[in-house]
């Protein structure tokens, strides 16, 4: 592998300078041999882009993704880090599981850690061989999709990943307030549409339907108190809503070890998308309202929301097709999140590149406790695992132009930044743009 130099390129603190790479590592432009030489006016030097919260569905019996075009899509996007959910088929739920997920990734374009799921088969009755999970080197269990909703389950896998230092994830709904067939949001987000009694009127579909705010931020408020009691790590998946983030921001002022992400989607888009039912845009949690859209970048911005999380869920074309209420819901991600970042928080004010930096690859990485190799600084010593970035850039998204399976895009059409020209891992070139 011949060494490369990068000259001239901006670092998230603003620095120009040159990055050396050889072989798996930064290096000292004065080590470098014959190096290939990359002219970076311009362009901003990232860490590696480490996404928290990522479905690749493999293994399956008929892979919407696999992991093979995931971590594509992923390196694409400029991620060299990914944790994938548990949530497959079979569950990744025992350490034999664990095992079978880290040997599938082992020609993958990015590092895949594997979740551990919390109950065994994410039924929510029992917990999962959290601790056999754990040495195999699992940190991090969820079974996002489905809420634990037993509150003396959640305390008690609680107290047995505070044991090693280990975190749960929790998707936070309520399924007694926003059940299973639940996927607009809330009408009462609304207030001028209060005339409708009995109807999501915006859309003419029944109450039944509807995801109301208080069933993501119940959960929360009963997860922040079960994190207070044992002391252990809750982190709180793709935040939607204005009042869970009061939530995490009141956890956070008295030191409660809570963490929480938001994804791109709801940064960008709001449920004014949802006016034609277009499947696409059936995501859980939905889509919500301008107020909690302003409070998640505002949260973001202030570090309330600790990370950007992609919650990447590719679906076959045959389970977006459906009526709205039975459509699969879910987004790809991957590919797009850093456009996302630029546009709603960079190019406002709200995040510079050193923000951008922390939440998109160093307080993952922190959190998901694999900061000796992921979200490191870009110095001479350090992994050459980085990501570089052109901020002009922009491009119209094509959904079919994407190393991902899935299609089911709802950035699609829009122009967006295309930021990303190159990722390196371990100094291997995983993406370079054409």
């Amino acid at each position: 592998m011949p060494d490369i130099l990068i000259e001239n390129v901006t670092l998230p603190d603003g620095r120009r300078t040159s990055l050396g790479i050889r072989g798996p590592r930064l290096a000292e432009v004065s080590e470098l041999t014959r190096p290939r030489v990359i002219d970076a006016t311009g362009l901003v030097a990232l860490p590696g882009l480490v996404d928290l919260h990522t479905h690749l569905r493999e293994p399956s019996p008929s892979p919407a993704e696999t992991i093979d075009t995931g971590t594509a899509a992923a390196a694409r996007g400029g991620y060299t880090a990914v944790f994938a959910m548990a949530n497959t088929d079979p569950v990744t739920d025992t350490a034999e599981r664990v095992r079978h997920v880290i040997s599938l990734s082992r020609a993958a374009h990015a590092e895949v850690i594997p979740v551990g799921a919390v109950t065994t088969g994410l039924g929510g009755l029992e917990l999962s061989a959290i601790e056999a999970m754990n040495t195999e080197g699992v940190i991090y269990f969820s079974d996002d999709g489905r809420c634990v909703m037993d509150a003396a389950i959640m305390r008690e896998a609680l107290m047995r990943v505070r044991g090693f230092g280990g975190m749960i994830g929790q998707h936070s709904q309520d399924h007694n307030l926003a059940g299973d067939s639940a996927c607009l949001p809330d009408r009462h987000s609304q207030p001028d549409l209060g005339a409708w009694p009995g109807v999501a009127p915006w859309t003419g579909m029944p109450p039944s339907t509807e995801w109301p705010r208080v069933a993501e931020a119940a959960i929360v408020a009963r997860d922040v108190q079960l994190a207070r009691d044992t002391g252990a790590h809750v982190h709180v998946c793709h935040v939607s809503t204005a009042e869970s983030v009061e939530v995490i921001r009141w956890a956070k002022a008295r030191h409660i070890p809570v963490t929480a992400e938001v994804t791109p989607h709801h940064l960008l888009l709001g449920e004014n998308c949802l006016a034609g039912l277009d499947t696409t845009f059936k995501v859980n949690p939905p889509l919500r309202g301008p107020e909690d859209q302003a409070a998640l970048r505002r949260g973001l911005a202030e570090g309330i929301i600790d990370v950007v999380a992609t919650d990447h869920a590719p679906h076959l074309p045959s389970d977006k097709a459906k009526p709205f209420p039975l459509a699969k819901p879910g987004m790809v991600g991957l590919e797009w999140a850093l456009a996302v970042v630029i546009e709603t928080m960079v190019k406002p004010g709200l995040l510079d590149w050193s923000g951008v930096a922390d939440r998109m690859s160093e307080a993952p990485a922190r959190i998901g406790q694999i900061a000796n190799r992921q979200g490191r600084p870009l110095a001479p010593g350090e992994p050459a695992t980085l990501t570089l970035v052109d901020p002009t850039r922009r491009s119209v998204v094509d959904k079919e132009k994407s190393p991902s399976l899935g299609r089911n895009n709802p950035y699609h059409g829009l122009e967006l930044p295309d930021p990303v020209l190159a990722t390196f891992w371990a100094g291997q070139a995983t993406f370079v743009s054409e």
